[in-house]
């Protein structure tokens, strides 16, 4: 929430006093009985507290996401479930849920978008780890081209769109098996790869480790890899990596 919309709040009396300060603080922090919420995220990295939903009790959850949306006006969770979706709707009922990236939101409705990521994953059984970057790069601000099913096992469908890849900020390349994808793009472009190797995979591919050591060990400049499945530490470095190449300031 922008100083502005936290001071507009506040005279409508929609936010106390002691709510504006914590928002308006680099360390603010909302005690409740189960969860120490970091109020001051948003001022200090741009974006606010993001919720991992997974093992969460129903009544945390709930509490969370209500206490978040009160104070931001939107609340972004990963890793969720349809049953919490359809329990937090119950209270929250413009809540949204993907359920291919298990992404659990409310969104700002006029939300400028700056700049050009691109998500591009191997095959199509990567979507889901590629879909959660992208729900979690274009809640940040960024904005998101999705580009699936470029493998290198037949490159030419990579090939017929290098364009797209021309003013991105930031590629974000989504690959399980050996994980060949994300050498290829950054031989191919000027911008920062980030590397998201997948569990997918025959026997070797070992959940993902194989993929994951091809990324670490690629002789392509401008690679970082993320954790195994980690479309949501790739959307957020990529939002990143395009706010300061677009604003270099905070998203609003």
């Amino acid at each position: 929430m922008r100083i502005d919309e936290i001071l507009t709040e506040f005279e409508k009396g929609n936010l106390s006093k002691e709510d504006a300060k914590k928002l308006l603080s680099s360390d603010g922090i909302e005690e409740m009985d189960y969860a120490k919420l970091d109020i001051g995220r948003q001022k200090r990295q741009g974006f606010p507290e993001v919720v991992f939903c997974s093992g969460k009790k129903d009544e945390y959850l709930l509490g969370i996401y209500k206490k978040i949306y009160k104070l931001n006006g939107e609340v972004l969770g990963t890793r969720a479930s349809k049953e919490q979706y359809e329990y937090i709707k119950k209270e929250l009922p413009m809540v949204c849920f993907d359920e291919e990236s298990h992404i659990l939101k409310i969104e700002k409705e006029e939300k400028e978008h700056i700049g050009k990521v691109v998500v591009c994953t191997a095959g199509t059984a990567d979507i889901p780890v590629a879909k959660e970057a992208v729900e979690v790069a274009g809640f940040m601000g960024a904005d998101v081209v999705s580009l699936f099913d470029v493998g290198v096992s037949g490159l030419h469908r990579l090939m017929h769109h290098v364009d797209v890849f021309e003013d991105a900020s930031c590629v974000i390349a989504v690959a399980g098996m050996e994980g060949a994808l994300a050498s290829i793009v950054a031989g191919l472009v000027r911008c920062p790869v980030i590397a998201v190797p997948t569990s997918v995979g025959y026997g070797a591919s070992l959940n993902g480790l194989s993929a994951l050591l091809t990324m670490l060990n690629s002789c392509a400049n401008g690679i970082a890899t993320v954790n195994i499945d980690n479309g949501y530490g790739a959307g957020v470095l990529a939002s990143q990596i395009n706010r300061q190449t677009y604003e270099n300031q905070p998203l609003q």
